[in-house]
């Protein structure tokens, strides 16, 4: 939800580090419309992105460009999906102004592949693309009803709980990160009581958790029906497993195991800084940011532990609109650079976890330590978490009653005070003010 948030400031996992945020641009496509013109004969593939991709910084370019002498590569980036996005679908509307390949955020894939289908390539039939080489529940997220593969996965956000060794030998917890899995395996609720232990023996001034919406977002991940149903109607209202995790959560603030921060603020940024709080919802990528944060001083007291059920985050696509002037070369492109091979380099360079499960298997992540948490094997660790996350139905404003059930309802109960039930119906107000606009 917050993926271009993360990726301006995230520390890659092994050598490489975030270059910093990507250029904007007015457009996705601005620069070049596609077709030749990359210089002696060579063809130009534009790609629009949003925020620090990571595909650029990664030196996945440069390298197909050196197997491919014919092919130039030019990328644009604006830097937030909120801009980013809006303009992608006018394009897409006018069949103008459009990249050859173009990035869309997991939140944005079903609203693209509910209405924009007729307008996109059919990666599922690009030669070099095998569906067993993702995950099923990747794959059916960008494939609508009559099949057809409208984009190819990038990245996934499978969770874990990191937390803080130092803080939990405090409070009287383990500290071994299977032990510590232990807790709450199977169950968020667990996670709650593993919380109230933490909370009779806490050091002074630290929290269990940074803040209810961040256990929320964790719930939610783990359900494969949330907002939606498999039909396209929007049921988060009579959704028991929405109310549940809402309630759940709330839980967190009304028996004080939370520091009460709203995430990717500064106020969350101290938390870290200072280790006011022991445990943090976390997917593969925000492992980066707790390390950029935390900094120095948080080495080794970081760990990471499975989270109580297979969950997920975040996570983007490729697309190739059909108005394209070079729709095979980029589809090839596209194709190359989600490969299973090229995603383990991602996730080597950049710490983007990725949606080809057939990509587990290679050594740069299957064999992948953090040193900064301990050594931890994240690469087993959020590989197991990623093979077990449920078939995930994705609808078009999933972002909008997201944040609205974050920002707007358990923000009152977290920050203000206001009941769950308080909380919840303030929540429902704005997401039905939101999706009648």
């Amino acid at each position: 939800m917050r993926r271009t948030v993360i990726l301006a400031v995230v520390a890659a996992l092994g050598a490489g580090l975030l270059a910093g945020c990507a250029e904007d641009s007015e457009e996705p496509g601005a620069g070049s419309a596609g077709g030749a013109g990359g210089g002696k004969g060579r063809t130009t593939i534009t790609v629009g992105v949003f925020g620090a991709f990571g595909l650029k910084e990664a030196g996945l370019y440069d390298e197909y460009m050196k197997l491919h002498k014919n092919i130039e590569i030019k990328q644009t980036s604006i830097e937030r999906n909120e801009n980013y996005y809006p303009q992608l679908l006018t394009h897409l509307g006018s069949g103008s102004g459009l990249a050859d390949i173009q990035a869309v955020e997991v939140n944005n894939i079903a609203e693209i592949t509910t209405t924009q289908a007729d307008k996109l390539v059919d990666l599922g039939k690009t030669e070099g693309v095998s569906k067993d080489s993702f995950l099923p529940w990747k794959w059916a997220q960008a494939t609508n009803k009559d099949g057809k593969t409208i984009g190819l996965g990038t990245d996934i956000g499978p969770q874990g709980i990191c937390y803080r060794k130092d803080l939990f030998a405090k409070a009287g917890l383990p500290t071994d990160r299977e032990a510590v899995g232990k807790l709450w395996a199977g169950d968020w609720n667990k996670y709650l009581a593993a919380g109230k232990q933490y909370k009779a023996k806490a050091p002074k001034g630290t929290t269990f958790v940074d803040s209810a919406s961040g256990v929320m977002a964790a719930i939610t991940g783990s359900s494969a029906k949330r907002f939606y149903d498999e039909s396209g109607e929007v049921v988060y209202k009579t959704n028991p497993a929405v109310k549940d995790a809402f309630d759940t959560a709330a839980a967190f603030a009304t028996e004080g195991l939370s520091g009460k921060l709203q995430q990717f603020t500064p106020a969350w940024d101290q938390g870290y800084a200072n280790g006011t709080f022991a445990t943090v919802s976390c997917p593969a990528w925000m492992l980066g940011y707790i390390q950029d944060k935390a900094g120095p001083a948080g080495k080794d007291k970081w760990d990471v532990a499975p989270a109580p059920k297979p969950s997920n985050w975040g996570g983007s696509f490729l697309i190739v609109p059909e108005a394209g002037k070079n729709k095979t070369e980029a589809a090839k492109l596209a194709a190359w650079l989600t490969a299973p091979e090229q995603q383990a380099k991602l996730f080597e360079k950049r710490g983007s976890f990725p949606s080809a499960q057939a990509a587990y298997s290679l050594p740069a992540v299957s064999g992948a330590k953090h040193e900064y948490f301990g050594n931890a094997p994240i690469g087993q660790i959020f590989s197991q978490a990623a093979e077990g996350i449920p078939v995930l139905i994705v609808g078009p404003k999933d972002l909008v009653i997201a944040q609205n059930l974050a920002d707007v309802g358990m923000l009152q109960v977290d920050q203000k005070g206001k009941s769950p039930q308080e909380g919840w119906d303030a929540a429902v107000k704005a997401i039905d003010n939101a999706l009648d606009q």
